[in-house]
């Protein structure tokens, strides 16, 4: 096992688990209950995980999905659940914060100058690293919250490029695949944000898991590579299907168009508009997003008809010129040719025409 790939697979993993525990120990000290300590136990999926993927994949990646990003996903939003569930009113000020943490910062470094000894070097950073940690605990908890959204996607990003590829999957199909998650993971944390933000919307229950629910299940796409990659097409029977040859040529745009739809910018659409119609919502930021929802929409659909008519054109030619329309596929035109001239000859050779047969007959 290469030296990098198991560091890579570690250190990312080990981010993942600090990221989790420390959303947990936001929880707790939000609730004020010990109990919820008990979702720290889900990072034992992912030390599970990490074990199974050294032993038997050497550490690297696999085809289409990566366990790791799933499982990291299992980890932190429950507690992002319960975090935007609760969702304090405690007032927000940065400045006193700063300023605390700055004199702290101050009186250690006195104390330090002031005291040689090692022991109580380490006794003073001890107690900075309290008070600092205490210091953390005072501010409010939007901002908390806003803090581990922003660095949840940034560390799905980051970690699935740290994350050591499998060998089906190349690092230009890679770069492609974290320039499309960074422009994902901006409009997830939007759509939160945003939506969440709304005074009308925090005062119901509803609408708030809801809202949580189509976010979580916006967040399904980030462990699938399949917007990059072609599916392989085999010469079999089901690959001789119209839909299947489809999907052997354009897998990687088709899965791209049905993320936008049905993961994204589909769910996206529908819940603004239901804020906007239903409840009678309405600001500039959300009629502006609900019009990018549609027009993305609209694009992905046009997309998807000339995709198709693409398709349908190239069956069409080839068929014409007795031509399979996908490398997969078996030559069944020039077959179907073939075994109409056979036939033909077979006919031909069995009854021979009926004026050649009576001439004999004349003679004799």
């Amino acid at each position: 096992m290469e030296l990098m790939v198991l560091l890579n697979a570690l250190v990312t993993r080990l981010l993942f688990v600090l990221h989790s525990l420390i959303g947990v120990w936001r929880v707790t000290t939000v609730k004020k209950e010990p109990k919820y300590w008990l979702l720290a136990l889900l990072n034992l999926l992912l030390c599970l995980e990490t074990g199974l993927t050294l032993k038997f994949k050497q550490g690297r990646g696999y085809k289409w999905f990566s366990p790791a990003i799933f499982l990291y996903l299992i980890c932190i939003v429950p507690s992002l659940w319960l975090l935007e569930i609760h969702h304090g009113t405690q007032y927000c000020g940065n400045e006193p914060g700063a300023v605390q943490v700055n004199v702290s910062n101050q009186d250690f470094n006195q104390s330090r100058e002031s005291n040689h000894g090692s022991e109580g070097t380490d006794h003073h950073i001890i107690q900075t690293a309290k008070v600092f940690v205490n210091q953390l605990s005072t501010i409010c908890e939007t901002v908390w919250t806003l803090a581990l959204h922003q660095t949840f996607l940034l560390l799905l990003v980051v970690g699935r490029w740290l994350l050591p590829i499998g060998v089906e999957i190349t690092r230009d199909q890679l770069s492609q695949l974290l320039l499309m998650f960074v422009g994902t993971a901006a409009d997830i944390l939007e759509f939160a944000s945003e939506t969440l933000d709304i005074e009308d919307v925090r005062k119901n229950y509803v609408l708030i898991n809801a809202i949580l629910a189509v976010w979580t299940w916006s967040m399904l796409q980030f462990p699938l590579d399949l917007a990059v990659q072609h599916i392989g097409c085999k010469a079999s029977a089901s690959a001789r299907r119209i839909p299947s040859l489809l999907l052997c040529r354009y897998s990687a745009e088709l899965w791209n168009i049905g993320v936008s739809l049905f993961i994204q910018d589909g769910p996206f659409f529908i819940v603004r508009s239901i804020l906007m119609g239903h409840f009678r919502i309405f600001n500039q930021m959300l009629v502006f997003f609900t019009a990018k929802n549609i027009l993305v929409v609209t694009l992905q659909l046009y997309r998807l008809a000339v995709i198709t008519l693409d398709f349908r054109a190239t069956v069409v030619q080839k068929s014409r010129k007795e031509v399979c329309c996908c490398p997969c596929e078996p030559y069944e035109a020039h077959a179907h040719a073939t075994g109409l001239q056979e036939n033909e000859m077979k006919e031909f050779v069995a009854f021979p025409p009926k004026e050649e047969s009576q001439v004999p007959s004349e003679d004799h």
